[in-house]
């Protein structure tokens, strides 16, 4: 295919998938069971931090999260004893497990009760150099400041050590892109969608080689920026746009 056909297919694509009929089988559905911001936030960043596996697993076990804090995220985590915290011991998902989920808890109380939220650690990490590279390493060093056990570091993507961190670009992408569809939620202004980078993972990887948008092999942030940066030939001010269009081709086109 020439590039403008390439284009045309993939707008064509996104188009199909970015729809909210497809919300109910992707993790994305945990934050839209919400309207406060700070409610999408946290149910969005626990969610995102768990998708990798089965899409059902990771949606009953997200909504498992929601129910321990009785579908208040943004009270439950701000307010009250930390002793309340405990009740996680016993969450596991895959190798995300108790001590991390905890560990996870106490962060964001820290970052809602003295950091201005998640918006803020992000924005001022991605204003400081305009790469949101920087961005999710700068929020990430924040994220692994209250001294969490080593096991729980994983658990937060380094692009600097070249993690495609997919599940942190999956949640930027929630909070940032614009909800004219209803899929994306928009919340966040001060970083731009053209700023964003692919959530790259085993489905969208494979289907951006076979259609000649990626050469790298690994999954890795040289392939995440390898990628974004092609996708900006087709739209330079909203990239990303075409996750919608890769994954779907590989889910649910077996691409």
């Amino acid at each position: 295919m020439t590039d403008q056909e390439l284009k045309s297919f993939l707008d064509e694509k996104y188009l199909l998938y970015n729809q909210p009929r497809f919300i109910e089988t992707d993790p994305i559905s945990i934050p839209r069971l919400f309207s406060r911001k700070e409610d999408i936030e946290i149910a969005g960043f626990l969610a995102a931090t768990i998708a990798w596996g089965q899409r059902p697993t990771i949606i009953r076990n997200a909504h498992r999260l929601m129910d321990w804090m009785g579908y208040r995220p943004f009270e439950f985590v701000t307010q009250g004893d930390v002793e309340k915290f405990d009740r996680f011991g016993d969450f596991v998902h895959r190798t995300f497990n108790g001590i991390d989920c905890r560990y996870f808890l106490l962060a964001l109380r820290e970052i809602y009760r003295n950091e201005d939220g998640l918006e803020a650690l992000f924005t001022e990490g991605f204003q400081h150099s305009g790469s949101m590279m920087e961005g999710i390493f700068r929020f990430r060093e924040k994220f692994l400041s209250y001294q969490p056990e080593i096991r729980t570091q994983k658990h937060v993507a380094n692009p600097m050590k070249g993690s495609s961190a997919k599940r942190i670009n999956m949640f930027l992408r929630w909070m940032v892109r614009d909800n004219q569809t209803g899929v994306d939620f928009g919340l966040w202004k001060d970083i731009p969608a053209s700023a964003l980078m692919m959530p790259l993972d085993v489905h969208s990887g494979n289907v951006a080689r076979k259609l000649g948008l990626l050469k790298r092999k690994q999954n890795d942030w040289k392939a995440v920026d390898e990628l974004t940066s092609r996708l900006r030939d087709f739209d330079s001010e909203d990239p990303v746009k075409y996750d919608f269009a890769l994954f779907g081709l590989g889910v649910f086109e077996k691409f």
